[in-house]
């Protein structure tokens, strides 16, 4: 019988499983509460493997918040085009907010390290919440000389859209039950999508 080696991992891989055992770690203990020698172990790696792709456990905290959400701004700027019409933008709503549910554990590192880190706080804002926005900011202004919607300060639109499915998919035990089904998150969407688009004043 003839065994096959198994090649060992590349170091993009090895990254990898770092990251994400970071991840779980941080979302689970904290930052605080997670050693280095907890991470090689949950990632499978000699604790100086760490130290080989990552200057500290800082870095890889930042890491591990950027790369998430760099994954969710690439999904937005994909789905954004397609953001003409109510039930466009109540697909991109729901998809959003399913997509963060997804990520909770990074979410929840993001949130809860980001006010006892002011570098990660400050990486976040400049390298995905500005970038988003700016994004969001180029759609509305493009939608709004093309008649789709109303002449307005189109930042402040990018803001208000961003923020609306933002909260949405954090406050998952307030406004999104954790439990609720992918109906209820549709319903939930096209709520949001329908007083982003039409407010809530009666029409006269």
């Amino acid at each position: 019988m003839r065994i096959f080696n198994q090649s060992p991992p590349s170091e993009t891989e090895t990254k990898q499983r770092i990251l994400q055992a970071a991840q779980r770690l941080f979302a689970r203990n904290g930052y605080d509460g997670t050693t280095t020698r907890d991470l090689a172990a949950a990632a499978g790696v000699a604790e100086g493997t760490l130290f080989r792709h990552f200057v500290n456990k800082k870095a890889i905290l930042i890491e591990v918040a950027t790369e998430g959400w760099v994954e969710l701004l690439t999904d937005l700027l994909t789905e954004l085009s397609e953001m003409g019409s109510y039930k466009a933008v109540a697909q991109v709503m729901r998809k959003r907010m399913l997509n963060i549910r997804a990520n909770s554990d990074m979410m929840r590192v993001c949130f809860l390290e980001a006010q006892f880190h002011p570098d990660l706080r400050d990486r976040i804002q400049l390298e995905v919440i500005g970038k988003m926005t700016e994004v969001a900011e180029a759609f509305f202004e493009t939608a709004m000389e093309k008649g789709v919607y109303r002449k307005m300060n189109p930042k402040i639109v990018a803001q208000v859209f961003l923020g609306m499915f933002a909260v949405a998919g954090f406050s998952q035990n307030t406004i999104v039950d954790p439990n609720a089904s992918v109906q209820e998150m549709q319903e939930m969407a096209e709520g949001l999508a329908d007083i982003f688009l039409n407010g809530v004043l009666q029409k006269d």
